[in-house]
């Protein structure tokens, strides 16, 4: 599946980028297309009126080889003629036979009538014709009854052209596998927090699932029993039905847990947050734990900083305390301590919970806050936990801005940390 979605983000990457790449590309000659034509265009004008001015014109006539002569080596088309460009004009009668002859440089007789002919077979003013491998462009001028055709070699021009595309195609190309590298390597961290979350939500669903079976598996052997023995009173299997129904609050807890994980997900931009005095809402808390503290023997002591104020919702922030203080009280060893602390740190209010007992590891530490991570699942469930107590203390935290963390020393005691803004 992943395979799949990273190829579909490769192509429809490269699929953009090439067609971005194609239209740069085309924008690029269309405008040195159109550019080289205007050069040839304007050079070819400028040889045909500059003909037509000068002694070597139509109005001064024409001096070149048809008169014996040799061809001219200066003359007015110097002035305009491009650098790499080779120009030469032809004069013909009226029925295209050629009178005389103008160009710069010593050509055979053969050319000048190839080059006429291929000129007078197209039947157009202006055209252009491929001569000995050389690129050609010509103009009609007519003059009376005899026409003037100016001839200019654009082979030069006509190169640069053939050069950019395959420029154009070999840096295209190159860029395509460089894109293809390149997209190939960010699709996969693309996709990767899509492959974390899907795993999580897979983990999620096994643990869930896992942790349903064992009560349905209770409910369902105890109620086999109760019908096995279905002639026997109610008062005689009071004990079978006890369990089916120490068993539905713990699935109750165990949903109403997920439930209330989801809401928290789904409204963490709607939920409204006032200030309220932390100190006290912790110190409610300590009072509706200390009978649970003294039933188990344990030595608790604890420090708050009066009027110490959060803004959030007092509720959940009541909630991660009492989760934290619970796991403090259950996790900690016969006749431990636990500690609490609240107390102001910098522009923050940091609280921390403290217990004696076996510790945590430190490949634990950063994986007790998922959702059903625990480090002992057999003791875990002596103790009634799903291991969800974290991650809804999480949650919670991370909604109000906070910072949860822990530290902890094997064999001595653990403390987590709650930093609110």
């Amino acid at each position: 599946m992943f395979n799949k979605l990273r190829n579909r983000f490769l192509i429809v990457n490269l699929a953009t980028i090439s067609i971005m790449m194609l239209l740069a590309f085309a924008t690029i000659y269309i405008i040195m297309y159109v550019n080289v034509q205007s050069d040839i265009n304007m050079a070819l004008h400028r040889i045909a009126d500059n003909e037509q001015k000068g002694p070597g014109g139509a109005q001064g006539g024409p001096r070149g080889a048809a008169d014996g002569g040799m061809p001219m080596d200066k003359g007015p088309i110097d002035a305009y003629q491009p650098d790499r460009s080779v120009s030469f004009t032809i004069q013909t009668d009226a029925s295209g036979t050629l009178i005389s002859k103008d160009s710069k440089f010593t050509m055979d007789d053969d050319f000048y009538t190839a080059a006429l002919k291929e000129a007078l077979s197209s039947g157009k003013d202006i055209g252009r014709f491929t001569l000995d491998g050389s690129r050609w462009i010509f103009m009609v001028k007519h003059t009376g009854d005899k026409e003037q055709i100016v001839f200019m070699d654009i082979s030069s021009q006509q190169k640069i052209l053939t050069n950019l595309i395959y420029t154009f195609t070999a840096v295209g190309l190159l860029m395509l596998i460089i894109l293809y590298f390149t997209s190939r390597f960010f699709a996969n961290r693309s996709i990767a927090p899509v492959r974390e979350a899907f795993d999580k939500q897979k983990q999620f669903i096994a643990d869930a699932s896992h942790e349903l079976k064992t009560p349905l598996t209770i409910i369902n052997t105890n109620a086999d029993v109760l019908l096995s023995n279905s002639d026997d009173t109610i008062r005689n299997q009071a004990k079978w039905l006890q369990y089916i129904k120490s068993e539905t609050e713990r699935m109750t807890r165990l949903t109403n847990d997920l439930l209330y994980l989801t809401e928290m997900d789904d409204s963490r931009t709607g939920m409204i947050h006032s200030k309220f005095n932390m100190s006290d809402a912790v110190e409610n808390i300590i009072l509706t734990m200390e009978a649970v503290i003294f039933e188990k023997n344990i030595s608790f002591d604890y420090n708050i900083e009066p009027e110490l104020t959060v803004l959030g919702n007092s509720e959940q922030i009541k909630q991660v305390v009492m989760i934290l203080l619970d796991n403090a009280v259950k996790y900690t060893n016969p006749k431990g301590a636990v500690t609490i602390l609240l107390k102001k740190q910098n522009n923050d209010v940091l609280l921390s919970v403290s217990n004696t007992g076996e510790g945590i590891a430190t490949e634990h530490l950063t994986r007790i806050f998922d959702r059903f991570y625990r480090t002992d699942t057999s003791r875990a469930r002596k103790q009634g936990g799903y291991g969800l107590g974290l991650a809804i203390a999480r949650s919670i935290v991370d909604q109000h801005k906070g910072k949860i963390y822990a530290k902890s020393v094997i064999g001595e005691s653990t403390t987590f940390y709650v930093q609110l803004p």
